[in-house]
């Protein structure tokens, strides 16, 4: 709770001087249950993506994983967070989670314990990823499952794309590689 309060001091001392946040400032909890600090990906592009194993966005997991394998060795890193927020469509543990998405899928790129995305108990990351006064660049609400953040290797939003749009996508593709 101290580390909370003192967190939120600084942020409000970030938005006092018209400073924004970047993803670094935040921690999170790994599907295995450590504690990570997003600072451990400083000068990567990060692809976040809300995932859900019953959605009929599912098989975006291969695209996710295909993508991910291009350019893990490219300064780039996918982190799925899987939520329940739409039509109860993850109701597994973060177990079960992790077995689903290695078996069917193949899953390698870093996967995080499930969380909420949407709604008064939303994650403070999904606060950070949603809110403009927060990250500087747009606001937004998670729609649906497989939404995907695009985040620059300076820790800030570069875009978005909605659940429609497959991971491999040439407009995603070329942002990993930078064109």
């Amino acid at each position: 709770m101290k580390n909370i309060l003192m967190l939120g001091g600084i942020l409000m001392a970030l938005m006092a001087n018209g400073q924004t946040e970047t993803i670094y400032d935040y921690e999170v909890e790994t599907i295995e249950g450590e504690t990570i600090s997003l600072s451990k990906f400083k000068g990567k592009k990060m692809l976040i993506v809300n995932t859900a194993s019953k959605c009929g966005f599912t098989p975006q997991y291969k695209q996710l994983e295909e993508l991910y394998q291009m350019f893990k060795d490219k300064d780039f890193v996918i982190l799925g967070f899987p939520s329940n927020d739409f039509l109860s469509q993850e109701p597994g543990t973060n177990e079960e989670i992790a077995e689903f998405c290695q078996k069917n899928y193949g899953v390698t790129f870093p996967m995080m314990a499930k969380i909420k995305v949407k709604g008064k108990n939303k994650a403070p990351l999904y606060n950070y990823l949603t809110s403009k006064e927060l990250n500087g660049h747009s606001d937004s609400k998670v729609k649906w499952n497989f939404q995907k953040y695009l985040i620059g290797k300076d820790g800030k939003i570069e875009g978005m794309h909605y659940s429609k749009v497959i991971p491999t996508d040439p407009e995603i593709v070329n942002w990993v590689i930078g064109e």
